[in-house]
């Protein structure tokens, strides 16, 4: 079993329980305010202004014998910069304010899966960061297209204010075939360890997030 199989079966229970969260079959039905798409907005915002940051701290933690991966990270640096204010523009596009989100905090979940994943590059193994790879490229994948379509003629938003979901679904569709290559790389169990830990723990309060949406939180 290649290592990224591995990784696939061992976050089963994370990965369906946030699939459980009512906001993802309510977008999936159209049945989801404007309101609630400006706050999965903002707290799309508050996790994706640190993913380049993220990226950056992650390579340069690495060890020169990691330098396969920091050429990887130097591609998703690339993909990934200035993300996050797409997700502003579909924010005013949505007739919300961009500048109060931008200055604005997470709620609790968020806040402490972008400070676990600090931890985890300065403190633990910054391998460990590719377990929140995992977690939003292969959620995006299976929901975004879906979402975004089902938003648009739920709320009759125009395809700007989309722009977050509708490009994360068919970017990441790539996204996640450079990522399940890159992880059959890896070779150390350390790092195979991190990974899925790291997965486990991003999926979690990923969910978290996405229940409190609906003031359905677990």
């Amino acid at each position: 079993m290649s290592f990224y199989q591995t990784l696939q079966q061992a976050t089963v229970q994370e990965r369906e329980y946030l699939f459980r969260a009512p906001i993802i079959e309510a977008c999936r039905r159209g049945d989801i305010s404007r309101e609630t798409y400006l706050a999965f907005l903002a707290e799309a915002y508050y996790h994706v202004r640190h993913t380049v940051p993220l990226l950056m701290a992650t390579g340069g933690k690495l060890g020169q014998e990691y330098e396969w991966v920091r050429e990887a990270i130097k591609e998703y640096i690339d993909e990934e910069y200035g993300h996050q204010e797409w997700i502003l523009n579909d924010i005013r596009a949505c007739g919300g304010d961009a500048e109060a989100v931008r200055h604005g905090q997470p709620g609790r979940p968020i806040e402490l899966m972008v400070a676990f994943l600090y931890d985890q590059i300065q403190r633990g193994n910054p391998m460990g960061f590719f377990g929140m790879v995992q977690v939003l490229e292969g959620t995006s994948v299976a929901i975004a297209l879906t979402v975004a379509e089902q938003l648009k003629t739920g709320l009759g938003l125009p395809p700007q204010a989309m722009s977050y979901l509708s490009s994360h679904g068919a970017l990441d569709q790539d996204h996640l075939k450079f990522f399940e290559s890159l992880m059959n790389r890896v070779e150390d169990t350390a790092d195979q360890d991190a990974i899925i830990h790291a997965a486990k723990v991003v999926y979690r309060l990923y969910a978290d997030m996405l229940y409190q949406l609906t003031g359905s939180e677990r």
